[in-house]
């Protein structure tokens, strides 16, 4: 596939401003948002295979499965919600005025903002593009896409993809590194998505304050995992393991450490190495193991567990295969490290899970609070009484209780951070309201008690202590 070059400069405010124009000249109605969308759905489906190949050609080897469930599931899953909740999120919603304002009456009306703005990363490239793409596309905008600069080939299957469902004065694709991705955050958006790190989310926040653009922040952070001492150790080993090596563990929500009773500690290990012997047997001929995406994030890996070493940390492969040239990093254990590793200071991004030995629950609390809100916490506890004093003790981003990730792909759940985690949500109803106006109308009557409310007030001085009581 020829790798499209970077889009000028130059064109980034003059497609903004071609979108914009064709917005405002007719404003996207029921009928074509559902046509778009419908549309949207039929192609990614007829090129799922397609989209699957070329997303691992980024990566040098991606599971096709989790391709196709990750990538291809999820925006799928995503476009049936909206197509059914359509027509009611777009019908106005008579609210209650009063009887002080009485007779007059008042609605809300979710209006379309105008063009947004979507910055996707590399980990998901299809999903963490098509999603608010598609909820941007049913709360009536036009949307200007900016694919990451570490997934080319991806980029050209959605400038492909797109070119296919949506006119040019619809949906545009901006591609190219840093300096693109600078400019692009700094035109004046009627909304803006970012979903990457905590670091450049700063810069993007930064970027758009000139324009007091809105912005949505789906960002990072080390989300951890609570395992209670009534859970089953094998049980928790397994919903880990699922969260945390999913696409090579290269996911904004995986399980970035977990906490556990020091008794408990090496039983998880050996669970935990179960789980990936079989998962992925010997790992080197794992067709289902992802890769690294590039060279700079392998070494940037592989610098945490030479950092925990010079330590004196206990770092534990869970296979004996790990090779730097088709950047297959191992499942990667990292027991009991200080708060001064590496490993704990930074989001892992990576197959890469340090667990940590706590003396109590309310330990394992008091550590959580100690640091950032995460984008995600997992409470593993079959008693009740106990998920309820985490959650009532912690605040993060989203929870998935007794599994890690799902939340995720719950329609009707916000998903957002919170912090430094990020700001604002989308999915379902809440990426529609977050990409809307909600414009409120209030409809005035013939003959209304504000007409009284003029000088000389003495004259309507017991009209004024009516409403006022």
């Amino acid at each position: 596939m020829d790798i499209h070059a970077d889009s000028p400069v130059s064109d980034l405010q003059p497609t903004l401003t071609r979108l914009r124009a064709a917005w405002q000249a007719q404003r996207p109605d029921y009928s074509q948002r559902r046509a778009d969308l419908q549309r949207l759905r039929e192609t990614l489906k007829r090129r799922l295979d397609e989209m699957a190949t070329t997303i691992a050609a980024d990566f040098g080897h991606r599971s096709l499965h989790e391709s196709r469930i990750a990538d291809g599931m999820t925006v799928l899953n995503e476009i049936d919600h909206l197509l059914k909740h359509l027509r009611r999120w777009m019908k106005p919603r008579r609210v209650g005025v009063g009887w002080r304002a009485w007779p007059a009456r008042a609605e809300i009306r979710a209006e379309p903002v105008g063009v947004v703005g979507v910055i996707a990363p590399w980990n998901y490239p299809v999903n963490l593009a098509l999603i608010p793409l598609a909820t941007a596309i049913a709360a009536g905008n036009h949307v200007y896409l900016k694919p990451s600069e570490h997934t080319p080939r991806t980029t050209e299957f959605l400038r492909s993809l797109l070119a296919e469902v949506f006119p040019a004065d619809r949906v545009a694709v901006a591609s190219g590194g840093a300096e693109i991705a600078s400019v692009f955050a700094g035109l004046p958006f009627d909304h803006l998505v970012f979903t990457g790190s905590t670091a450049v989310g700063r810069k993007v926040m930064a970027a758009a304050a000139p324009n007091l653009t809105p912005v949505t922040l789906e960002l990072g952070g080390k989300s951890p995992a609570l395992v209670c001492d009534d859970y089953p150790i094998e049980l928790a080993a397994a919903r880990l393991a699922t969260g945390k090596w999913f696409n090579g563990g290269q996911t904004c929500i995986a399980p970035d450490y977990v906490l556990v009773s020091a008794h408990r500690r090496d039983a998880l290990v050996e669970a935990l190495r179960t789980q990936v012997r079989e998962r992925y047997g010997d790992l080197g001929n794992a067709t289902d193991y992802t890769r690294i995406i590039n060279n700079g994030q392998f070494a940037r890996l592989s610098g945490y567990l030479d950092d925990a070493r010079t330590r004196g940390v206990p770092v534990l492969p869970l296979a004996d295969v790990h090779d730097a040239e088709q950047r297959l990093f191992a499942p990667t254990l990292v027991l009991d490290p200080g708060d001064d590793a590496a490993v704990m200071q930074d989001e892992i991004f990576g197959p890469i899970l340090p667990i940590r030995s706590v003396p109590s629950l309310d330990a394992a609390i008091d550590y959580v609070n100690a640091h950032d809100r995460p984008l995600a916490l997992y409470p593993f506890s079959h008693d009740k009484a106990t998920i309820e004093r985490i959650l009532g003790r912690t605040l993060a981003g989203g929870i998935t209780v007794n599994d890690t990730v799902l939340h995720f792909t719950i329609n009707d759940l916000p998903f957002g951070g919170i912090g430094p985690s990020g700001m604002g949500a989308y999915h379902g109803r809440a990426g529609f309201d977050a990409f809307s106006k909600a414009l409120p109308i209030l409809w005035q009557t013939r003959r209304a008690g504000s007409d009284f409310l003029k000088p000389p007030y003495s004259k309507v001085q017991r009209f004024i202590d009516f409403i006022v009581r």
